[in-house]
């Protein structure tokens, strides 16, 4: 009975400890200084408020990351070469690979920290933080080794045939590969200081990395005469800067919720939580990547120079829509999972009410845009002669329209990963590759006139599909309390 009372009290100390670490700290961004993962059940008006503040937040992020690539092209292209931006072109896929691992690693671990700071587990959030962070330097420290130690030339010629551009293309991915530790960590940092309520914060970071990138590609391009190698050097040395940027928010005593806790009780069941939790992002990052280049093959197969061009136009369009696509999905990740984790019902609906307006207004405005003004975006592009402005205009109309429903299918894919039906999350990824390239095959092989509907008639299909499984499976998208 004495031992039963000693633990009961022992118990109870651990619990008042916990509280004690758990309680919300001040000065986090939102209305009245409520930080993101103390808001209460029935502040619909600061979750409101917090879900916009943290919106805008990443659109700048997404806008700076956007217009970086393309000027950083424009930089190369008029200080090296045409074939520089080959390179760097080329590089692309290695790119997409760092981006897909910070992807896999990051998002899920984001989101299990949300889950916990909702919940108020300190402990917890900062174990997750922890192993994320041990998992991130881990894969990016073999990934240099391999790629950018032992295996230089090999990777280059991977990616690059042609003679005369792979000298810079080997040069421009040793450095992008031996730097992406820089570019992991400085990913995984910023889902972190956004997770626990600094998004403006994350933007300043990842605007201010884009910008020094810039200005030291022309420095070290230009003044120091490092060629290709000084664009891609130039990328870590803007990554370093973000992450001190990203860093300053562990200075101020209130932020030191998440900091970093050793432990290797359990290290490979969190590992494999956070893992399981960023696949379905991850795969349909390597779906789309898979779609892109199936998609270029039959285009430019089937419709020749024109076609390509008007995909490609398309493509960037895409960007435009993504914009709106992204700040939209890491709001969800964000103040969703925290929702989440406070079983707080309400909540979690008012942020998915403010998601899906936004987005279906955003994407309307876009639409409206490019049904009325499509000769003056592919001429933007440079397009001139009149078959190429007459097949632009008709691919971008109905692009405009098949975007529309891959931005519902993306967003709706978030809300079964927050709703934890992992298995949905999981098929949204595989089919977002894998309905539209048979139907790009075929409208290739039988009907080529309508190849642009390929799209549009994917995603119809999709979301039949996956309403025909929610219904089948019983899928219910409900808390559980």
């Amino acid at each position: 009975m004495k031992e039963k009372m000693k633990d009961k009290e022992k118990g109870n100390e651990n619990d008042s400890q916990q509280s004690k670490v758990s309680t919300p700290l001040p000065h986090r961004e939102g209305q009245g200084g409520g930080s993101a993962g103390s808001v209460g059940r029935d502040s619909s008006g600061s979750i409101s408020s917090l879900f916009y503040s943290y919106l805008g937040a990443y659109i700048l992020v997404a806008l700076s990351g956007c217009l970086g690539n393309v000027v950083d092209g424009i930089i190369v292209g008029n200080l090296i070469s045409e074939d520089g931006v080959s390179a760097i072109n080329l590089s692309k896929p290695i790119n997409q690979f760092i981006y897909t691992l910070q992807l896999l690693i990051n998002a899920g671990a984001g989101m299990l920290v949300a889950y916990a700071l909702g919940q108020k587990d300190i402990a917890q959030a900062r174990r997750f933080f922890t192993r994320a962070l041990m998992l991130s330097i881990g894969v990016s420290l073999l990934l240099s080794i391999f790629g950018g130690i032992l295996f230089p030339d090999e990777t280059a010629r991977m990616l690059c045939s042609n003679e005369q551009i792979l000298p810079l293309a080997r040069d421009y991915m040793q450095v992008l590969l031996l730097g992406n530790p820089a570019f992991i960590l400085m990913w995984g940092l910023s889902t972190m200081v956004g997770v626990d309520g600094k998004p403006k914060l994350v933007s300043a970071a990842v605007i201010i990395d884009n910008a020094v990138n810039l200005l030291l590609d022309i420095v070290f391009i230009q003044c120091f005469g490092w060629g290709i190698t000084g664009s891609s050097a130039a990328t870590v040395v803007g990554h370093i800067v973000g992450i001190a940027i990203l860093l300053s928010h562990w200075w101020n005593p209130a932020n030191r919720r998440l900091t970093p806790v050793f432990s290797f009780d359990g290290l490979l069941s969190s590992w494999r939580r956070i893992l399981s939790q960023g696949a379905p992002l991850a795969i349909a990052s390597i779906s789309l990547t898979l779609l892109m280049l199936s998609a270029n093959t039959i285009v430019l197969s089937t419709l020749g120079r024109t076609g390509i061009f008007a995909f490609a136009v398309c493509m960037n369009l895409l960007q435009v829509y993504n914009l709106f696509l992204s700040g939209t999905c890491q709001t969800l990740q964000s103040l969703g999972a925290i929702q989440v984790g406070k079983k707080n019902e309400e909540g979690l609906h008012t942020i998915l009410r403010r998601a899906f307006r936004f987005i279906t207004a955003a994407m309307a405005v876009t639409c409206i845009l490019v049904w009325v003004f499509p000769e003056s975006i592919a001429r933007l592009f440079g397009a001139e002669e009149a078959t190429m402005l007459a097949e632009c205009t008709h691919a971008l109309r109905i692009f405009a329209l098949s975007f529309i429903p891959f931005c519902y299918i993306y967003v709706i894919m978030i809300v079964y990963k927050l709703y934890g039906q992992h298995r949905m999350a999981l098929f949204i990824s595989f089919a977002l590759s894998l309905t539209v390239i048979p139907v790009l095959w075929l409208m290739a092989r039988w009907q080529p006139s309508m190849l642009w509907y390929s799209y549009l008639i994917a995603y119809i299909i999709e979301a039949v599909a996956i309403y025909t499984l929610h219904r089948m499976n019983h899928v219910e998208l409900k808390l559980k309390i």
